[in-house]
């Protein structure tokens, strides 16, 4: 891997000396507030939070209890500053291959805007506060998962597997798909089918939606050393491996529908959804360009998502 990384997941001497390098830059400006807003992706946390409302909402249809505006609130505000922590620590983690890749070089850790330092006390206080929220205007379960949640993403993908490993984004997929988890165990207490039918959903959504990214951008991957699917393997078996995944999401989306979670609107449009997207990755093995391919695949995961749990939200049963 072009010396990025040992085997045992420390720095090579030439990332250690870039790194050390970066770190003692001068600031191009003072932080703004923006900048910290941006260090906890707020588009990234847009779509999850939509995942975890919609968990909540499917919870509270099946539950039959009265509606607790301020346990939503705080639920909602919980999981979106655990997930917020994630994303300033993988920041924090990542920030020696950040400055290899265009598309990440000129964030505000990178280009000395703010210190690792200010970045990693900004992801640890923003979990600490997100866990307690959890754990007191939810439940442990709902906290519980949010560790779960975090320490995956943090440790297990963004500090191993992804830079040593083509498994990161399917391991990484699991921290993901807790935000839906999260909403409905704040109402249900409990691991039930609800709760791993939505599991299921963002697992097996993430993958596809992440590789047709990494499609786009492999050079940009393989110069930072990233040993990301199409990187390591080429695009025909990555498209392999993005089937596989699609052809189990449109089954599993539908088993709220037989749960009697939502009703036939949800049936028609999830089944209508997953397989448009079976499709465009069928023809994406006849593709004459993969990387316009890849784009199309990526532009549909990222409506793919809020169309199916909006649908949910509106077409949920209440018991």
């Amino acid at each position: 891997m072009d010396k990025q990384l040992q085997m045992n997941g420390t720095l090579s001497v030439d990332d250690q000396s870039s790194l050390e390098s970066q770190e003692l830059l001068a600031p191009v400006r003072k932080a703004t507030i923006r900048d910290y807003v941006n260090l906890a992706k707020p588009g990234i946390l847009f779509s999850n939070l939509i995942a975890a409302f919609g968990g909540y909402w499917v919870a509270w249809g099946a539950s039959g209890e009265a509606f607790d505006l301020v346990k939503l609130l705080c639920t909602m505000i919980g999981t979106a500053l655990v997930m917020a922590s994630g994303c300033v620590l993988n920041n924090y983690l990542d920030r020696d291959m950040d400055t290899k890749m265009s598309r990440t070089k000129k964030r505000a850790l990178p280009t000395g805007v703010v210190t690792p330092n200010q970045v990693m006390i900004y992801g640890i206080v923003l979990g600490v506060v997100g866990l307690a929220t959890l754990v007191f205007f939810a439940n442990l379960l709902a906290a519980l998962l949010g560790v779960i949640g975090l320490f995956v993403y943090v440790w297990i993908y963004t500090a191993w597997l992804k830079r040593t490993s083509t498994y990161s984004t399917t391991i990484g997929a699991i921290s993901g798909a807790m935000p839906p988890v999260i909403g409905y165990c704040a109402v249900s207490q409990e691991l039930d089918a609800g709760a791993w039918i939505l599991f299921g959903i963002l697992f097996l959504w993430q993958p596809p939606h992440f590789w047709a990214l990494g499609m786009r951008r492999k050079e940009e991957y393989r110069a930072a050393g990233y040993p990301l699917l199409p990187v390591v393997h080429g695009n025909y078996i990555t498209k392999i491996h993005m089937m596989r995944f699609l052809i189990m999401l449109v089954p599993v989306s539908l088993m709220l529908y037989m749960y009697q979670y939502v009703g036939e609107i949800y049936l028609l449009t999830a089944t209508i959804l997953g397989l448009i997207w079976v499709y465009l990755g069928l023809i994406g093995f006849k593709a004459k360009d993969d990387d316009e391919w890849a784009k199309k695949m990526f532009v549909y995961s990222i409506n793919y998502l809020p169309i199916l749990f909006i649908v949910m939200i509106l077409d949920t049963i209440r018991v």
